[in-house]
């Protein structure tokens, strides 16, 4: 379970900053339910640390406040098993 929740954390950094370089470049983007789908699944704090560390969709409600409602509920439901 720890190797999981690293190597998909790890993921959800990586692939912001990779959505952000992909921006930058004019090239085909992550769609955003991907980038969600990665933090549902348990990557949300990678997400979170990616999204401010590369400033990428620091704008967008659906991920500011979307992002951290994915954790609180997910700490909530580590919380109860």
């Amino acid at each position: 379970m720890h190797i999981y929740l690293l190597a998909v954390n790890a993921l959800g950094l990586l692939i912001m900053h990779y959505d952000k370089y992909l921006a930058q470049n004019n090239k085909w983007r992550i769609p955003e339910k991907t980038l969600l789908g990665i933090a549902v699944i348990g990557g949300s704090v990678g997400c979170i640390l990616g999204m401010y560390s590369a400033h990428h969709k620091t704008r967008k409600p659906k991920f500011t406040i979307g992002l951290p409602v994915i954790l609180v509920i997910q700490l909530f439901i580590l919380n109860y098993i």
